[in-house]
């Protein structure tokens, strides 16, 4: 994976998350956070919503993550992965713990006994840089 394309990931702290049900889309606005290698990202959201029933039924997904308020100029990364299923209740501690270092706000969701993890394990990227320059990469 492209630097570049790391540094975006992990300094950026929001991310629209594309499910799919009964073949129709549904897109989420979502805090993450990224592993130290930025192929698995995190984020929290309650078992009772219409995106966590999409994950557990189809867990390929699509995320967006955009730079347009934070560089000047528009650079947008399409990530395709997969929603990875039951992670280890330790694991979940830890990702708790960094959700909330890094997005405050999320402490009343994460407190909430309805609200589990999600994993989105990274399988490909497109980066658009500008209107004309396009990269993509497949991550094994």
């Amino acid at each position: 994976m492209r630097q570049d394309i790391r540094t975006m990931i992990a300094s950026n702290r929001f991310c629209v998350l594309a499910t799919v049900a009964d073949g129709a889309p549904h897109c989420s606005l979502m805090s993450y956070i990224s592993s130290d290698d930025c192929r698995e990202l995190y984020m929290a959201t309650q078992k009772n919503t219409k995106k966590y029933a999409n994950l557990i039924n189809n867990p390929t997904v699509s995320l967006l993550i955009d730079s347009r308020h934070s560089e000047g100029r528009v650079r947008a990364l399409t990530i395709t992965g997969s929603c990875l299923q039951a992670l280890p209740a330790e694991k979940k501690l830890g990702l708790r713990r960094q959700l909330i270092d890094r997005h405050p706000d999320l402490k009343v969701l994460l407190d909430d006994e309805k609200t589990d993890i999600v994993a989105v394990r990274v399988r490909a990227l497109q980066l658009l840089d500008g209107v004309l320059d396009t990269y993509y990469e497949e991550v094994p």
